[in-house]
């Protein structure tokens, strides 16, 4: 049985600690302040995000992989001696990165590579990229570490609240004008995957009131099924994700192991300090 070494790119939010557990190879989305470049997960987190951000009044830009960076994770999946990889991508709808690894797949001609655009974001494309990595370990096909990752994706829900719109305005995305409006009204949106993007779901008024309406969509998402898989998600909001966890544990069927995971640099530059939220797969 061929050995299948998975890689994937930091807009999965996976920990370094279970990648690593898994072999999984991570492609570092990266961040721009000015002429200088950070990498995802090696040179900067989300604390130390926006700590600048905060310093410096601005808002830096962000990069997909290079194939560069995809070919380097290929090359070092095959120096670990794999004899094929399975790369699952953040959303091609938002996201470079699906053409820079079907680029980087021309650096090693006749080695069988399987790009996968997940269409999905954060721990919805973790959670595949574990699907995957699991399926590898216990000796599947290539075609089948796919197929898994694929219904886990049909499985997945994702809901998070945000705390402010204060980092929206600075990227342009809404008005400086609509922004105060909100944060005078104290309106937390709430964002969803939709159609390969990281889309507002609802307005809510409070946090309080924002917590609960996202506990609530995990309630309906999960009915009376059991959660196979789940995940708090937050950004520079480790004690809140706490609390969420605590209140979606006495709702839900919860597996014993929730990963905590930080949402990463290349999405939380848009969403903004405060974030928390819960991302679920369905038995």
């Amino acid at each position: 049985m061929p050995s299948i070494a998975i890689v994937t790119d930091t807009d999965s939010s996976l920990p370094l600690a279970i990648a690593a557990r898994h072999r999984i190879h991570q492609a570092p989305m990266t961040v721009h302040f000015g002429s200088e470049v950070l990498e995802t997960g090696i040179d900067i987190d989300d604390a130390g995000l926006f700590a600048r951000i905060d310093r410096e009044g601005k808002l830096p830009t962000t990069a997909s992989p290079s194939p560069g960076k995809f070919a380097a994770a290929f090359g070092a999946a095959f120096d670990d001696g794999a004899d094929a990889v399975i790369c699952f991508t953040a959303s091609s709808k938002v996201s470079a990165g699906y053409n820079a690894a079907q680029s980087a797949c021309d650096e090693f001609p006749g080695r069988d590579i399987r790009v996968v655009d997940t269409l999905s974001l954060s721990m919805g494309e973790g959670f595949m990229v574990l699907a995957a990595a699991e399926a590898a370990e216990a000796g599947a096909p290539i075609e089948e570490a796919i197929a898994r990752a694929m219904d886990v994706r049909e499985r997945t829900h994702l809901y998070a609240s945000l705390s402010t719109l204060k980092y929206l305005a600075m990227s342009g995305r809404v008005g400086q004008m609509a922004a105060g409006m909100a944060t005078l009204l104290n309106v937390k949106p709430i964002v969803t995957i939709r159609g390969g993007t990281l889309d507002m779901l609802e307005r809510v008024r409070t946090q309080s009131k924002a917590w609960a309406r996202v506990v609530e969509l995990a309630q309906l998402a999960a009915g009376e099924r059991p959660v196979e898989r789940m995940a708090m998600l937050h950004v520079n909001a480790l004690a809140e994700a706490r609390q969420m966890e605590q209140q979606l544990r006495a709702v839900l069927r919860c597996p014993p192991e929730i990963i905590t995971a930080e949402l990463t640099p290349g999405m939380s530059v848009h969403a903004g300090a405060g974030l928390v939220g819960v991302a679920l797969v369905v038995s």
